[in-house]
């Protein structure tokens, strides 16, 4: 136990208080935002078995999470490898050869951050949609214009590469809107509580206090020199603060992919992760703080697009 005790100390997961018989030990805030944990048994709970963080943790963005380092080196080798890959595949493409990958990309992230959403468009059905206009039988209108308005999106965010280069609550607003538009979300920060399906975590319903989180949120990413890192944190804390009435987790999905963008960095489809296996990992976020199943969702999916687009 010692010789655990000591090693955890040594990566810094355990931080030791006092000397001899008073020494204490206690999680460090690095372990507990990336240690990972057993999501099957934590979901095996029912949500009200649960013992969570069930109100916004505001120590989370001024304390917890300046303080860590996301992922780990072995992390970062894979990622900037892959990062790596990307770079020199398009220096070998034409303009046109990568724009035609950035839109088949698009049409993949489109109809998955949909799916994600409940949206019923098969990936064939979105690709239809999105390149002839053809609505699909047997669909709502609302399901064609939440992907005809992720295209927009994203057609913006190509248009406009370094749009999100720094990232501020009116550019995250801007992006909402394009997302939400013609679907009867209310605009800009909520004035109402929301609640979250299958959590008992209670987001913000205070608009100051929901527009300072946002601040904060803009100014610990901007703060972060490794892009990875950026686009992991507006893809947790957007959802996780949930500043909107509805939309908040495609405006987090496309500001993250806009960062990337911004920055030189391949985008994430998000096309082969599991769409409980996503809700997991975000509830973990929201009851827990901890960001261990997500960062593997990411990982793996920047692996993904490196390999599948470019």
């Amino acid at each position: 136990m010692k010789r655990l005790i000591t090693n955890a100390i040594s990566q810094g997961l355990i931080e030791m208080h006092g000397r001899g018989p008073a020494t204490r030990y206690t999680l460090s805030p690095q372990a507990h935002v990336s240690m990972p944990l057993d999501m099957n048994s934590y979901f095996e709970k029912d949500v009200d078995e649960r013992k969570i963080q069930d109100a916004f943790n505001f120590t989370l963005l001024k304390s917890l999470l300046p303080k860590v380092s996301l992922f780990t080196d072995d992390e970062m080798i894979v990622l900037n490898a892959a990062q790596q890959t990307f770079r020199e595949h398009i220096a070998s493409m034409t303009e046109l050869e990568y724009f035609k990958e950035m839109e088949r990309l698009g049409v993949d992230l489109s109809w998955k951050s949909s799916q994600i959403e409940g949206n019923t468009y098969s990936l064939l059905e979105t690709e239809r949609l999105l390149k002839e206009k053809q609505t699909a039988q047997g669909k709502t209108k609302e399901e064609a214009i939440m992907l005809l308005n992720h295209k927009d999106a994203l057609d913006f965010v190509l248009a406009n590469p370094d749009y999100l280069r720094e990232i501020t609550i009116r550019r995250i607003e801007e992006i909402h809107s394009l997302l939400t538009k013609e679907l009867g979300v209310d605009r800009n920060i909520r004035r109402r509580r929301v609640g979250i399906t299958g959590t008992n975590y209670r987001p913000l319903d205070n608009e100051s206090q929901i527009r300072e989180a946002l601040e904060d949120s803009c100014a610990l990413i901007n703060t972060k020199s490794n892009i990875f890192e950026k686009a992991l944190l507006s893809l947790v804390l957007l959802s996780y603060i949930q500043p909107f009435s509805d939309g908040n987790k495609r405006t987090a999905r496309i500001t993250s992919n806009a960062i990337l963008i911004a920055n030189g960095y391949c985008p994430i489809s998000f096309r082969t992760v599991d769409s409980v296996d996503y809700k997991k990992a975000m509830l973990m976020f929201y009851e827990q703080n901890n960001i261990a199943a997500f960062k593997r969702i990411f990982i793996d999916q920047f692996e993904f697009a490196v390999k599948t687009y470019f």
